[in-house]
């Protein structure tokens, strides 16, 4: 009779302290019910979700353009004074005094122009999405503000992202991105030795050449 009571007690301890361990956490667990599980990653999915764009634009544009035109006129009218109006008697009109006329003409136009620019970007923008397409596409818009001893640099970018355009870092590059739109605006101290002054813009209205 003791002996089945020990071996009861004893199993009942054993239940006890395996539902202890069974409670026990796991080392996969989540620290916080709010954070991705272990295998979810962390490209932005949803409305308020963050990505990096990398901004490397590099354009580059040479137009050339040569017009050369070019007439020349010339005419020579010659005139004797003979009519030829006659009647077997006499001349019906006298002879009338002849005249010689010659006229040239010329008109020549050259024309030539060489446009070239070329510029270069490079930065890193981290930007909200702002609404899904209907067919998943993310809109997302961003911008930067950098102010550095007075010189005031906002760069402003928006567009629409693929999904499977980003990369696993939770970033994608900037030709990836349909209707990029960049805005680079420059302010402060910096700003007025970088723009032409007002008489100079005048002057550039009113001189015509």
């Amino acid at each position: 009779m003791n002996n089945k009571i020990v071996a009861m007690l004893t199993l009942m301890l054993v239940s006890f302290a395996w539902a202890d361990c069974s409670e026990a956490g796991s080392i996969w667990a989540r620290r916080d019910k709010n954070m991705g599980r272990v295998y979810a990653d962390d490209v932005a999915h949803n409305i308020g979700d963050i990505l990096t764009i990398k901004v490397t634009e590099d354009s580059k544009v040479d137009n050339k353009a040569k017009r050369d035109l070019k007439k020349e006129t010339s005419r020579s009218t010659s005139f004797n004074g003979e009519l030829g109006i006659t009647t077997p008697n006499h001349n019906i009109l006298p002879r009338i005094p002849g005249f010689s006329m010659e006229a040239e003409s010329s008109n020549e136009l050259k024309g030539k122009a060489d446009y070239k620019d070329q510029r270069s970007f490079v930065d890193r923008v981290t930007v909200v999405v702002e609404d899904i397409l209907p067919n998943g596409n993310l809109v997302v818009v961003g911008s930067r503000k950098r102010d550095i001893a007075g010189d005031i640099q906002i760069i402003e970018v928006s567009g629409i992202v693929r999904p499977s355009d980003i990369a696993f870092d939770n970033t994608v590059k900037s030709e990836q991105v349909a209707n990029f739109c960049i805005v680079s605006r420059n302010a402060g101290v910096a700003e007025p030795y970088n723009r032409q002054g007002w008489l100079g813009r005048a002057f550039d209205i009113i001189w015509p050449f």
